[in-house]
């Protein structure tokens, strides 16, 4: 867990013994978690394992099953200004008539999910989202007509955009190519170097490991604390039923018994 007097300031997120879930299903359980400003957690798991639930509920989605949550030092519901969160999936994106401009400014509505007067600084704030996902040239493109991982960078502009204090990223790098993926870690890098939290569910093992903290989740906290120390063989064959070791310069597999339970 992060100290919050090597940080300085109060807690981002505090979450207690927190059970999250949906439609009357737990899915994950137990969860104690403490974000101070300026840090970035991966989440990792397989599919099933809570890591999407998980921070639905951290942006105040879904409501928690159990346990206590608060951001920023209030309730979710209070806090819901200070949150921005990436969606897994975007339904919408190929069949309503916006351009990458209009999605961005997204990220500017008040915390009654409204527009209100566009200020200089809600313009100042897309234009620079835009700019440091290298989109700019973008701007008056319809969201149908780029292409998937051009969306994800658009998608990615609307969270710089809010510019709030707890980022919540679900795989946000799907769908990147090598030059996207470059300029969204750049991205997160600039945002957690102005204080921001961002907590993000992530596949990539590789992507994990450059962030501050990682929690492997697998229905309950599997293991938490810096890469160098979670992602090891056992945690991650605890986690998926699979780990890596390194032999020379090769990554290897290995796998449970299928003798043995899981």
């Amino acid at each position: 867990m992060d100290d919050p007097a090597t940080r300085g300031g109060g807690p981002a997120l505090v979450a207690r013994r927190l059970d999250v879930g949906y439609d009357g299903r737990v899915v994950l359980t137990g969860i104690d978690a403490f974000a101070t400003p300026g840090r970035s957690i991966a989440l990792i798991g397989p599919n099933g394992s809570g890591k999407s639930t998980l921070l639905r509920t951290f942006a105040g989605l879904l409501a928690p099953v159990g346990g206590a949550l608060e951001v920023c030092g209030l309730s979710v519901t209070r806090a819901s200004k200070r949150i921005a969160y990436l969606n897994q999936f975007h339904p919408n994106a190929t069949t309503l008539p916006l351009r990458a401009l209009d999605v961005v400014h997204m990220g500017r509505l008040d915390r009654r999910g409204r527009f209100v007067r566009r200020r200089p600084e809600d313009h100042d704030a897309v234009a620079d989202a835009l700019d440091r996902m290298r989109i700019s040239d973008l701007a008056n493109v319809a969201l149908r007509d780029l292409s998937g991982g051009q969306r994800q960078r658009v998608f990615l502009a609307q969270v710089l955009a809010r510019r709030a204090d707890v980022v919540l990223l679900d795989e946000p790098s799907a769908g990147l190519d090598a030059i996207g993926r470059s300029v969204y870690l750049e991205a997160m890098e600039a945002e957690t170097t102005r204080g921001a939290v961002v907590i993000s569910a992530t596949h990539d093992v590789g992507e994990a490991a450059r962030c501050d903290r990682v929690m492997l989740l697998a229905g309950r906290l599997i293991a938490d604390g810096p890469a160098d120390v979670v992602l090891t063989p056992d945690n991650l064959l605890s986690t998926f039923g699979i780990g890596l070791s390194r032999a020379g310069d090769h990554l290897v597999v290995t796998e449970h018994d299928h003798h043995h339970d899981h």
